[in-house]
């Protein structure tokens, strides 16, 4: 399933004593091909989404999803003293506890008129979602007991609300209802509809809980042995409304899931090539801000990645390839007539071989059936220049290899994500090819040549 994520504020500076990027930003996440507004924040070895209440309700956005707690206008900062909602759900009226049956039928369907007086503390006491972005209308998902909205004791869950001072909202995206819901004053004139047929989507969770980025099986062995490894230990954490997801041998792409007209996306693809999780920002500048961060923190694990495959693999190494010089992921051609049809490739560069495989392989006898083996001593690199379908316009970050087999010539093209692994990667394979030449050299000889009759 694919995630995607929009950012809505700029993220904080890089920064933590190892040289690795720390981030935080509001983003949006779509999550069956609808977006919401979540939290994202960049750690040294994860990527962690939140809606949780304390934090996102003073951001505008609620629990559930693309939800916003609705205070009075200037109330609701972190520290203002009874401006935060009850947390205890004895506190809260929610679609599990206004259930469809206790709403009067004579209500239902029906157009009604509440006069609502805002609290100082605590406004109208409602958390609202839906919008014209998510194809439905601007529902009351909780109301806060003893606030505003619950004083007027005429406010169900899953109320739509049709206009606020009678300024239409039928066609508000969600951000608009909840700036009218804010201006509008001490005194606020609701028109609002109870509709039953909404109660399943006020009591839909978090988005954050459908983003899908499964445990591995429990019988999988631990990359190295070590029990803090998060590849091998649980790949998500996850809490009501938060879900943390380990950066380690994650690859970071951009414009492959989805197409990326704006240059505003990025995305995280895991280790077992199944799940993605994709963060739209607000613009290019900012996506490219988040890009390199995740990207610069994934690539400053990989070196504890190629310790402990090595340490797994023991001295034999892949099926006599001998020990790993360089791992990691590159987006390669798939075969087809579309230019972008580009695909997650991890690619292993041993002693003796360039080794391709669909994903990273958690069992020690996995790494031993590659996609596809390519003797280094066959392969050659052909191109390293402009190329097509590259993340961004104007930059070129591909390139090619080819290898002569018994079935013919066979050639790959990759594509880095940045310039400093694209010379990174072909650095390697031309300085793998030529010790290779000089191992086979080295065994076919079985040292200096002698000169005859000595």
């Amino acid at each position: 399933m694919a995630v995607a994520a929009a950012a809505a504020a700029a993220a904080g500076p890089a920064g933590g004593g190892s040289g690795r990027a720390q981030r935080s930003g509001l983003l949006e996440v779509l999550v069956r091909d609808r977006w919401h507004k979540v939290l994202v924040n960049l750690s040294e070895d994860a990527l962690v989404l939140s809606c949780e209440e304390g934090a996102a309700a003073y951001n505008g956005i609620g629990t559930a999803t693309n939800g916003s707690f609705c205070r009075g206008a200037g109330a609701g900062h972190p520290g203002a003293g009874g401006a935060q909602p009850p947390d205890s759900p004895a506190g809260v009226r929610t679609a599990f506890t206004d259930l469809p049956e206790q709403v009067p039928e004579s209500i239902s369907n029906q157009k009604r008129g509440v006069k609502v007086l805002k609290q100082e503390l605590g406004g109208l006491g409602i958390s609202i979602k839906g919008g014209k972005e998510n194809k439905m209308p601007i529902l009351i998902s909780k109301i806060f007991k003893g606030l505003a909205a619950d004083q007027t004791q005429a406010l169900y869950v899953g109320d739509a609300i049709l206009s606020v001072n009678g300024a239409d909202l039928r066609d508000a995206t969600h951000d608009e209802a909840v700036q009218a819901l804010k201006r509008a004053g001490k005194e606020v004139l609701l028109e609002v509809k109870y509709m039953r047929e909404a109660t399943p989507y006020v009591k839909k969770g978090s988005p954050v809980s459908e983003i899908g980025w499964e445990t591995p099986p429990p019988e999988s062995p631990r990359l190295g042995g070590g029990s803090s490894d998060p590849l091998s230990s649980q790949s998500f954490s996850f809490h009501r409304d938060r879900k943390s997801i380990p950066l380690k041998m994650c690859f970071v792409t951009r414009s492959m899931a989805l197409a990326d007209p704006e240059n505003r996306q990025l995305e995280i693809h895991s280790p077992d090539a199944k799940h993605t999780v994709i963060l739209r920002s607000k613009d290019s500048a900012t996506a490219q801000a988040w890009f390199t961060a995740i990207h610069c923190n994934v690539s400053d694990l990989l070196t504890r990645v190629i310790t402990e495959v090595r340490e797994q693999l023991g001295k034999t190494g892949i099926a006599g390839s001998r020990e790993i010089r360089h791992l990691g992921w590159l987006a390669e051609k798939a075969p087809g007539d579309s230019e972008k049809q580009w695909k997650p490739a991890l690619v292993v560069l041993t002693e003796k071989d360039l080794l391709i495989y669909d994903n990273m392989p958690r069992r020690k006898e996995a790494w031993f059936s590659p996609v596809h083996t390519y003797p280094l001593l066959a392969t050659r690199l052909v191109h390293s220049g402009p190329g097509k379908g590259s993340p961004q316009a104007g930059v070129d970050l591909s390139f090619a290899t080819r290898t002569g087999t018994r079935q013919g010539i066979e050639t790959h093209l990759f594509r880095a994500e940045i310039s400093r692994d694209l010379s990174h990667w072909t650095r390697s394979i031309v300085q793998g090819c030529h010790n290779s030449a000089e191992l086979t050299i080295e065994v076919t000889t079985g040292g200096p040549q002698k000169n005859a009759g000595t």
